[in-house]
């Protein structure tokens, strides 16, 4: 079976490599090459891992920084989910450790005053 693969994006280093610090230097280049993106958008992709992400800007990008697409995107092993018992600390043959729901408050009893 072959392992599950996760990426790491690295716009954001390769832009500052070229000279470009800041999200507003990328927005007119892409739109020279016709991707017309908002602010918002722009930054994103800078900054955020894109899930999904067109080729024509994928292009684009690498045109402008004059890189190739393995300097963008690096592949990497995905990590594997933590199952509850290991997120919690406790082995499997223990039995569930205690976790923050069984910290229950205890109900206030209310006693009448004396009089």
């Amino acid at each position: 079976m072959t392992g599950k693969l996760d990426y790491r994006w690295h716009l954001r280093e390769v832009m500052a490599t070229r000279g470009m610090f800041s999200t507003t230097d990328l927005r007119p280049l892409l739109a020279e090459r016709g991707i017309d993106l908002s602010p918002s958008q722009t930054y994103r992709l800078v900054v955020e891992r894109p899930e999904r992400l067109s080729l024509k800007t994928l292009m684009a990008l690498l045109d402008i920084l004059g890189c190739t697409i393995e300097d963008l995107i690096e592949p990497v092993a995905a990590r594997p989910a933590r199952s509850k018992t290991a997120a919690s600390g406790g082995s499997a043959d223990a039995g569930p450790a205690p976790g923050v729901g069984d910290f229950r408050p205890k109900r206030a009893r209310v006693v009448p005053p004396e009089e």
